[in-house]
């Protein structure tokens, strides 16, 4: 079976350059340079079920087909987004009879199947148990996440990697000589244009080649490819970015956490590229006013404010002007002292709230604004601060009577925190000396 069927009249130019060896795949050196596991496996001969991790564009599909070449198994496809139950069990029945009548492996491959439901992975489960099927996923989504753990406990996972420079410049030399692909036009691609390209591709071959397919349509035979004309293109081609995947989290991420270490420049490169890739600018505003209170917190009570500001500025300009208050927003967050005992102290009491029930008010806690409220007590022997000696009632207890006082808020000595540890360990002090106090843990 021809496994790379070819049709230079309709097909697009990545797919008549779909490599028929590994020695001409681009790529992937990690796991296929020799020594290395998948290439070990296959040299081997020895056949199991996996699944490829990583960006469109990488060559999931090709190695999956190369694979059932190089061990004469007989190749199945399913799309997840197309495909069901039937589907899979059809693919199941034609395994049987390649087993059968040829003693042939099959190779069930599924793209995207980071979309098939739970009963879905599970229908092909005792087929990849026994054999039957050599399963092999491609997905660009987290198998972790996206996969169950009974399936990920009998597959093992590869992560493929963008295709870097050195890769890219490979295929573009091979796409404007390889007759199958652009040569007998004879086109020439200036050192400009190809850097142009490399930047659009952003690691995805399959981008590359579409971008340089549409630019050689429309430059005549035995000429240059204008860099204008790539640029025309290109337009607002956007770097990597998916709104709802794992790229879109781990950049909000890298964001946050360069933010969090003090980097200020870290920080504005991770906001340019998510604002690059499509990102809503007001989740990102919003997002910048939580690492005020998580990150900064009464550190620098400040950043809140002006988070809360840019975030305004943004709903009231758009862009490009509330995009910059929002930069303006990280670089400060980056540069101001940090402190998470807010966020820590926060997270404490919630706990204690979720463990301790609904206990009551103590009765001193309690307003009192009828007659028989002040009768059953409500009120009675409160302390008004603002009557007692440096407006503090020493000694005070304000946590219900079966729970005893916490100490949650433990300010750093940082920023506007070290003065208010100070006042802290002043009011301890005066409680320490008052009789009423019930201890701390």
């Amino acid at each position: 079976m021809d496994l790379f069927p070819q049709d230079p009249v309709t097909q697009p130019l990545a797919a008549r350059l779909r490599p028929l060896s590994l020695d001409e795949y681009l790529g992937q050196d990690h796991l296929l340079a020799p020594g290395r596991p998948l290439r070990e496996a296959l040299q081997q001969g020895v056949l199991h079920s996996m699944v490829f991790w990583g960006p469109p564009g990488v060559g999931k599909t090709t190695l999956a087909r190369l694979l059932a070449g190089i061990s004469n198994a007989h190749f199945e496809t399913l799309s997840a987004v197309l495909a069901g139950v039937k589907e899979i069990r059809q693919s199941v029945d034609i395994a049987k009879q390649q087993a059968a009548q040829f003693g042939r492996q099959t190779i069930l491959f599924i793209d995207e199947v980071h979309r098939f439901n739970k009963s879905q992975q599970d229908a092909f489960l005792p087929y990849v148990e026994d054999g039957t099927l050599i399963f092999i996923g491609a997905t660009t989504e987290n198998p972790s996440f996206e996969l169950n753990n009974a399936l990920l406990s009998r597959v093992r996972v590869y992560v493929l990697k963008d295709l870097d420079e050195n890769a890219l410049r490979k295929l573009t030399l091979r796409a404007l000589t390889d007759p199958k692909g652009l040569g007998e036009q004879n086109l020439k691609l200036p050192e400009e244009g190809l850097r142009v390209l490399l930047a659009a591709a952003d690691g995805d071959g399959r981008r590359l080649l579409n971008l340089l397919e549409n630019a050689a349509d429309l430059t005549e035979k035995n000429s240059e490819i204008s860099v204008d004309l790539l640029r025309d293109l290109l337009g607002n081609t956007r770097r990597r970015f998916d709104k709802g995947g794992e790229a879109f989290y781990d950049q909000i991420s890298a964001l946050h956490k360069s933010v969090r270490g003090s980097d200020p420049d870290a920080s504005l490169y991770w906001y340019a590229r998510m604002l690059d890739g499509g990102c809503d600018p007001l989740y990102l505003a919003r997002r910048v006013v939580r690492m005020a209170s998580e990150d900064i917190g009464n550190a620098d009570p400040r950043a809140l404010g002006l988070c809360l500001n840019a975030w305004d500025v943004q709903e009231r300009l758009g862009s490009p002007e509330g995009e910059l208050a929002v930069a303006q927003a990280i670089v400060y967050l980056a540069c101001a002292p940090k402190s998470n005992a807010v966020y820590k102290a926060f997270k404490a009491a919630r706990q204690d709230v979720a463990s301790s029930g609904s206990l009551d008010v103590p009765l001193h806690l309690r307003n009192a604004p009828t007659v028989l409220m002040k009768e059953l007590g409500y009120g009675e022997q409160y302390r008004y601060a603002h009557d007692e000696p440096e407006a503090y009632a020493a000694g005070e207890d304000y946590f219900p009577e079966a729970l005893m006082p916490r100490r949650y808020y433990l300010p750093t000595p940082r920023g506007l925190e070290l003065k208010i540890r100070e006042k802290l360990e002043h009011l301890a002090v005066l409680d320490q000396a008052s009789p009423r106090q019930r201890k701390k843990p």
